[in-house]
């Protein structure tokens, strides 16, 4: 699963769904636009493990946003 390619824009959507579902403020939700903006492995593994911390609700809940587009 590490060796899985994450796409940037779509995190960047992602993380505007979970913003919206928790709070602008959620760790995973700031680490994943950091992630975004700088696009660098680090930052994309830290925002990847921060998203796998949240409520599996609100991580579903997030995802079927996405889903719906």
């Amino acid at each position: 699963m590490s060796d899985t390619n994450i796409d940037i824009e779509t995190m960047g959507r992602l993380a505007g769904a979970l913003s919206f579902i928790t709070s602008p403020d959620d760790p995973a939700v700031v680490a994943m636009r950091a992630a975004v903006e700088s696009s660098a492995p680090k930052d994309i593994k830290h925002a990847r493990t921060l998203f796998l911390r949240v409520k599996p609700a609100h991580r579903n809940a997030a995802l079927a946003t996405l889903m719906d587009d």
